[in-house]
Parts: structure tokens; sequence; C-alpha cells
């Protein structure tokens, strides 16, 4: 089979699923955060993806800030706590929600970027 012989996935449902973004059913990550040499069922190369950059951790920062951010702002406005109940509460949940969403938004980037055919930048001449 070469990759016109699988039908389009969507780089939502593979990314966030941390699945091949050629055939859906292969994992994409052989670690936590490491990505696959290539997809045990389709046999894609994926290469391309190993070097992610810092994509995933911009999001995580922006996605996860917010939401601690709002949780503590939140708590503040509504009890007004003592600082020792925030360390308590927020610097436990500041790493469980970041790596939470590390793996799903970087398996994204991933298959938005297999998707879109997206390389490096190469300048022409």
């Amino acid at each position: 089979m070469n990759q016109h012989d699988y039908p389009p996935q969507s780089p939502y449902a593979t990314g966030l699923s941390g699945r091949c973004p050629r055939c859906g059913e292969g994992r994409l990550f052989s670690g936590f955060l490491s990505i696959a040499p290539r997809c045990e069922v389709c046999e894609l190369d994926l290469k391309f993806a190993q070097e992610t950059g810092d994509g995933p951790a911009v999001f995580v920062t922006l996605f996860g800030g917010f939401f601690v951010l709002g949780c503590a702002l939140w708590l503040e406005l509504s009890y007004e706590p003592p600082f020792w109940l925030y360390l308590l509460i927020f610097a436990p949940l500041t790493p469980i929600v970041c790596l939470g969403i590390l793996r799903p938004l970087k398996g994204l980037l991933v298959a938005l970027q297999y998707s879109n055919k997206a390389e490096q930048g190469r300048r022409q001449g």
C-alpha cells in the first residue's frame, strides 16, 4: 500500500489520540513524548516529526497557564484564602495540567504537520 491507498484521517482525531496520521491505527509515540521512528501498521516514516521544536511547549504554557491562573483568580475572588493554600493547591496542579495536555498537543501538531505537508523552510538558490 502506498500513501494514496489510505483514506484521509482527521488530524485532530489522530493527533489528540496519539495515532499515526496516515492510517489512524499505529501508535505515534514510543514513550511519553518520544515519537516512534515509524508506524508499526502502515510503515510511515515519522522522521519528519522527530524535532517538533518549542511548538507544543508554547501551547501548553498558554493553555495550562490560562486554566491554572483562572482557577487561582476564582479562588481568590471567592474565598480569599491564605497564601499557603495556593501553594498547597496550585504547586501540584500546575505540572499535572501541563503534563496532561503536553502529549495530546504534541500529537496534534505532528498530525497537522503531516496533513498540511509542512516542512522546514529552505532557501531557494
